[in-house]
């Protein structure tokens, strides 16, 4: 890319449509946040399910854990190569291949014998949904102009929200009254009908160009991701002797990362890169991106902690845990389209304060939990922290990818994508870590199961509580960018 290249950003965005062309815009928006909805879905089904699995699977905390941390370390790898496939490819066949592909990792997941082919089939869902998500965050920043754009990220919201909501409670009303294996075999018509709804309806909207692929790029992400999540994974299995030290994943991962950022810089030169970390030349897009980071984590880490606590040391089950976990969810959507309007009018400090101190605030309050804790005090809890995080994602999508010029899109909505699930993973990697080795500290002193587990789960949202602190303070420097951004946007704006 030359500065030329830059030269007018929003001239796309900008320009007047006629009335097919915006009926058009609008109907593939509108497929893409429908297949969207099928994703969303399929990877909050399996919220509550995780203490049913080990029990009906015979695994522990630790392994079933990666059922979530495959699914969001497998995005957090693939990701990256989607800012290279929506610059090569035009939309209607990248969907196509995306929901293919989730078609089947969800038939994987359905005929599933045990743990190890469905945390495989996850893994091929989760390489669907990664190249879903950063299509249709592309997608909306190419078509929708920029006053625009707080409201249609709204509408995306409620979606992004309203499937967490069903998620929950479908996944406890199967594992009430039918096997765990129909959460996939119910979602996989819905894939296939998105599919065949895609295929007849779908339009291109984009134009394609040449962009090269630089294969060990790939192999280097892949490496940093990996070795980052796995290495904080190991850290939680207590007692289980590994080949080679816990530590050492941790140590390859940091330091692939490094070559693998090394690398970018280097072949951003020539526009070769995987990633083209000018992005970050935007001051507002990096600190959006380190406060989205920082509230996944956290937000990652509270998900697969709440079902365990109201589980196995409230003694709820899968149904009452997916209904308690309702309210909140459904809060969320419903404020998306509200929150998408108060954005573009307001911008984003008077939500995204307010919102980060939220999610704190209940973090703070988890901190206290033990097996007395009444479950009124978890939903009010859980709907507070949803209206938290209903006032920071809507303006933190909108503002980061607004900050950037228009032929960085891709790879702004793939650097977000990626940190986006790396750092949920690294969150639910980190809880659960934090969680086994306390647990297992105190049932080691003669503490009794529930206590140890409760305490062990506090520790975690210690860590938790204290990670969002950091939110807050990035979230204060995060601005609405200018309608037209223009070159503002790389020039530390």
């Amino acid at each position: 890319m030359t500065s030329e290249t830059f030269a007018d950003p929003s001239a796309v965005a900008a320009t007047p449509i006629d009335a097919s062309t915006a009926a058009r815009n609008r109907l593939v928006i509108a497929l893409l946040l429908i297949s969207t909805f099928v994703v969303f879905l399929n990877e909050t089904i399996m919220s509550v399910a995780i203490p049913h699995l080990m029990g009906d699977l015979g695994v522990t905390a630790s392994a079933a854990q990666w059922l979530t941390t495959a699914f969001l370390l497998t995005m957090a790898v693939v990701i990256p190569i989607t800012g290279f496939l929506l610059q090569r490819m035009n939309t209607r066949p990248i969907f196509m291949l995306a929901m293919s592909i989730f078609s089947v990792g969800t038939l994987i997941c359905a005929v599933s014998p045990g743990l190890e082919l469905l945390v495989f089939g996850r893994v091929i869902q989760a390489t669907g949904t990664a190249i879903m998500m950063p299509l249709l965050m592309t997608t909306v920043m190419t078509l929708v102009p920029p006053e625009g754009r707080g409201k249609t990220m709204g509408n995306i919201s409620i979606v992004m929200s309203v499937a967490p909501a069903i998620g929950p409670t479908i996944s406890g009303i199967i594992l009430t009254n039918l096997d765990w294996r129909w959460m996939f075999i119910l979602v996989l018509p819905i894939a296939i009908a998105s599919l065949a709804l895609g295929a007849r309806l779908m339009k291109n909207v984009t134009t394609p160009r040449f962009a090269p692929l630089d294969v060990l790029s790939v192999v280097l992400s892949a490496l940093a991701f990996g070795g980052i999540v796995y290495g904080l994974s190991s850290l939680g299995e207590v007692g289980v002797t590994h080949a080679f030290p816990s530590w050492m994943p941790l140590a390859i991962g940091i330091v692939a990362m490094g070559v693998f950022v090394f690398r970018q810089l280097k072949l951003q030169t020539d526009d070769k890169a995987l990633l083209d970390l000018r992005t970050f030349k935007s001051a507002n897009y990096t600190l959006s991106v380190i406060t989205m980071g920082i509230a996944m984590m956290s937000l990652f880490g509270a998900i697969i902690l709440l079902p365990l606590y109201l589980v196995n040391v409230l003694g709820l089950d899968t149904l009452k845990t997916g209904l308690l976990l309702l309210p909140g969810s459904l809060l969320m959507g419903l404020l998306g389209p509200v929150v998408g309007r108060l954005y573009d009018k307001y911008g984003t400090r008077p939500l995204l304060i307010p919102g980060t101190v939220l999610v704190s605030l209940v973090l703070w309050a988890l901190t206290l939990v033990d097996p007395n804790t009444s479950v009124w005090a978890i939903l009010a809890g859980h709907v507070v922290m949803s209206l938290g995080l209903a006032l920071v994602f809507t303006p933190l999508f909108t503002a980061s990818l607004s900050s950037v010029p228009m032929p960085l899109y891709s790879h702004a909505s793939a650097i977000l994508g990626s940190i986006q699930q790396v750092a949920g993973a690294a969150g639910v990697a980190l809880f659960v870590a934090l969680m086994t080795i306390q647990t297992s500290a105190l049932l080691g002193e003669g503490v009794v199961q529930v206590d140890a587990l409760s305490g062990g789960i506090r520790v975690a949202f210690v860590v938790g509580a204290i990670i969002s602190l950091f939110a807050i303070v990035a979230g204060i420097f995060v601005k609405k960018p200018p309608a037209n951004p223009a070159m503002a946007g790389m020039g530390g704006h």
